[in-house]
């Protein structure tokens, strides 16, 4: 009995040991967890979406998109950049179009006209914002396109060339470790073409011994297991379709190092096992984050060289879980991809009362959207119809793929719809090989181990876009600090915007509601600073993500579709070529930024005098004019406190500042249509000025004013006007036998769809004298950022 209670006692006290050892440990690295998720709140992550229209295009057609903005963690709707920068790369990543659109609420939506001036080939479409330009170009949104110059010659088909191949192997964790069994996963991609291709090799060592087999399991990829041996070197013999078998070595054989393997139980939860080649014991740390939001925490030591964790699958938020395992030393030393399948999705349902249609009738589409648990009932939405041939394919990129599992890889992933299919779900040994072969993080364990101070050259633009530009001095070129500059664009709507350069000499003005290509006009007061000169610059990222696309080479059995490509483009100019550039009218707010003058004079309400001078002493009752050492100056009357000001006010002509009062007295005052007048201190940013004299040509053109050639003028693109998408409606017989051709092969285009939870939303549309397969996308997201896509198709024949 004596000796049972002993024992007793002394697992218990062993029991208590353990335990305040494991508490111990686990106090050592809560730093890594704290320091994690204050990075994470520092470095607020963006995720940009675009639903593009179609996959293929022609030179002539338009491209429209409508960008999702969402926060990088929790995927909901992100209203903090109101500018998304959208632009189309050749495969030489060279922008040959570029467009700032509107972000409102977290989604906005564009479009380009593809002009003749494109040649054949791939192309990519990426997005991104200005807070994003922080960050590697990898995490902006990429997707690749086709376009077709059907007004060109095609290239003649490529001579048959030696087949490009690439095969990569990846250890689990991070490295191959002698001794210890190890997986290891391998890719082999077709260069010329970017996608998965059959192989099969055996894996040798030095000796000629074949040790492992292996093929891939899907699109190229797949694992194989193995124990390496001390002092050993493998290489593998690959056969490849179509030419000789290659040799290529594996990873090097570490003879100590510390590795990391994955298996899931079963029973809702994974097992994590550690090994490290040696008997010492020593403790690690294991943390697993989902999109920077740690999931996953936890120490144990080493016995033996091997460590356990569990973790409870419910604790990780859908999508990939990065694990990552510390030594004593807290430096990383392997991770470990997961990847958990969403439970909660946005359900989206298309539904057509028949599934065949003749030319120009109407289509009438009944959409669902459900999703369980959402406190937010409405759902964000876009949908496209277009044709299917043999240029247009049906695999479209999905907002669910892109969130929860592109945008967190590393590389091009073929395919990605597939894992979110009813098939893909399913396949859990394909998803976990992709899981083995695209790790990857958004961030630097240095960066966040260090606590290095982050220093972000780009703000978010919160309130508009921002324009970006540099005082430098004439005479050195050597950056001018504290120079006060004004930004403005000649017009009827004022335009006007002041800063400050900063030590760089660097200067940013945020212009709201600034759309359409216009002259900008940038300038100091070089009637106090005439010795500077002044940039804009391009506020366009300038880096590129290390991802190419292959070329194209259009084939013979291509010709007939091509034809009619070129064919639907040229009766599209020419009979709706006039719908193309109609313009929805901008919310823009037309009070000028001074908003209401104290006083206005339309000069066609008055005498018409041939001389500014005669306009500002006859009727200008808020303005007294006054001559000094032979200059005309401005003192305007500070109505609110019954005074005049010392000082010249801020004078204006088409927003365009103008300081030499000589100069606006020598202007026709004929040619202006309306003067206003600030009777009182004017607030521009941090400057002050005393009261306000602004006037307004006929045409908004400056009416020939001379600007001083020191200024630096220039066009500027502003935000892109939204485009209204046309489509004919044949709601009548005579619109039905209309003799205008209609061959669209993009039926309908609806960027701002709004789906209520549980209740059904219709859609209509006409269909055009194009028979053929048709399908249709809708993608959606709703508040709390559950996210879906459907697809659905329906055919058109020509009337009996």
């Amino acid at each position: 009995m004596r000796t049972i209670y002993f024992k007793a006692i002394l697992c218990f006290i062993l029991g208590i040991s353990g335990a305040g050892t494991a508490v111990a440990q686990h106090s050592t690295f809560q730093s890594i967890a704290r320091d994690f998720d204050q990075h994470r709140k520092k470095a607020l992550q963006e995720k940009l979406f675009l639903h593009l229209d179609r996959p293929t295009y022609a030179c002539g057609e338009t491209m429209w998109f409508k960008v999702y903005n969402v926060d990088g963690t929790l995927h909901k709707p992100l209203d903090m950049s109101k500018i998304a920068y959208v632009e189309v790369l050749n495969n030489a990543q060279k922008p040959v179009l570029q467009s700032k659109v509107k972000l409102e609420q977290g989604s906005g939506n564009g479009s380009f006209i593809l002009p003749a001036t494109l040649g054949t080939g791939n192309y990519t479409v990426r997005a991104y914002t200005n807070w994003m330009k922080n960050f590697s170009p990898d995490y902006y949104f990429e997707q690749p396109v086709t376009i077709v110059n059907t007004f060109q010659k095609p290239d003649k088909p490529e001579t048959a060339t030696a087949a490009g191949y690439t095969i990569q192997f990846f250890p689990e964790g991070g490295n191959m470790v002698a001794g210890i069994p190890n997986k290891v996963a391998f890719k082999a991609i077709d260069t010329n073409t970017g996608k998965g291709i059959a192989v099969t090799g055996d894996v040798y060592d030095q000796k000629g011994n074949k040790v492992a087999t292996f093929k891939p399991h899907k699109f190229g990829i797949g694992h194989f297991m193995f124990t390496p041996q001390t002092g050993a070197a493998y290489t593998a013999t690959i056969a490849l379709p179509g030419t000789k078998p290659v040799q290529q070595p594996l990873p090097q054989v570490y003879t100590s190092g510390y590795t990391l393997q994955l298996q899931d139980t079963g029973q809702g939860q994974l097992k994590m096992t550690v090994n490290l080649a040696s008997q010492q014991t020593e403790p690690v740390y294991l943390l697993g984050h989902t999109r920077q939001l740690v999931a996953f925490s936890d120490a144990a030591t080493l016995n033996n060289g091997l460590a356990t964790f569990f973790i409870n699958k419910t604790d990780l938020e859908p999508g990939i879980t990065h694990f990552t395992l510390f030594n004593a030393q807290k430096q990383p030393v392997c991770e470990r991809l997961y990847f958990k399948q969403p439970t909660n999705t946005l359900q989206l349902t298309i539904k057509a009362p028949k599934q065949l249609y003749t030319t120009r009738e109407k289509v009438d589409l009944t959409l669902l959207a459900q999703a369980n648990g959402v406190t937010n009932k409405s759902a964000n939405a876009s949908m496209a119809v277009y044709k299917l041939d043999s240029l247009q394919s049906k695999t479209a990129t999905t907002i669910e793929s892109y969130l929860l599992l592109t945008s967190d890889l590393k590389g091009s992933i073929e395919d990605p719809g597939y894992y979110f299919s009813e098939t893909g779900t399913a396949d859990t040994e394909a998803m976990d090989n992709l899981m083995l072969t695209h790790g990857w993080s958004r961030f630097k364990w240095e960066n966040i181990l260090d606590k290095a101070p982050a220093m972000y050259a780009f703000v978010p633009e919160v309130g508009g876009h921002l324009v970006h530009g540099k005082v430098t001095s004439k005479t050195t070129g050597a950056p001018a600090p504290g120079i006060l500059t004004y930004l403005s664009s000649p017009g009827k709507q004022i335009r006007f915007y002041t800063s400050e350069s900063d030590a760089n000499g660097l200067v940013r003005f945020e212009v709201k509601d600034f759309f359409g290509e216009k002259d900008v006009i940038l300038q100091s007061d070089f009637t106090k600073d005439s010795t500077y000169q002044f940039e804009l610059f391009n506020p366009f990222s300038d880096k590129f993500s290390a991802g190419k696309q292959s070329s194209l080479t259009l084939g013979s059995q291509l010709e007939h579709d091509v034809t009619l490509r070129h064919i639907q483009v040229q009766a599209q100019q020419v009979y709706f070529g006039k719908y193309t550039n109609r313009f929805k009218s901008a919310a823009t707010d037309s009070t000028a930024i001074y908003g209401k003058a104290s006083e206005q004079y339309k000069l066609d309400d008055y005498k018409r005098f041939k001389v500014m001078e005669e306009v500002m002493r006859e009727y200008v009752t808020g303005v007294l004019l006054r001559r000094r050492k032979g200059n005309f100056h401005f003192m305007v009357i500070d109505r609110p406190h019954r005074s005049t000001f010392e000082n010249n006010p801020l004078v204006l002509l088409d927003g365009i500042p103008v300081f030499n009062i000589n100069k606006v007295m020598a202007f026709d005052p004929l040619k202006v249509e309306k003067l206003e007048v600030v009777a009182s201190r004017y607030f521009s940013g941090a400057q002050v000025y005393e009261g306000l004299v602004s006037y307004t040509t006929y045409k908004g053109d400056l009416g020939g004013f001379e600007i001083d050639p020191r200024v630096l003028m220039q066009e500027y693109e502003g935000v892109q006007q939204q485009r209204e998408f046309y489509a004919p409606a044949y709601e009548t017989d005579q619109q039905k036998q209309s003799r205008l051709a209609d061959f669209r092969n993009l039926l309908h285009w609806e960027p701002n769809l709004k789906l209520v939870h549980g209740t059904e939303t219709q859609s209509s549309f006409y269909t055009s004298d194009e028979p053929g397969t048709y399908l249709v996308v809708l993608q959606g997201l709703t508040g709390n950022g559950m996210a879906g896509s459907k697809m659905f198709t329906f055919s058109v024949g020509q009337p009996l």
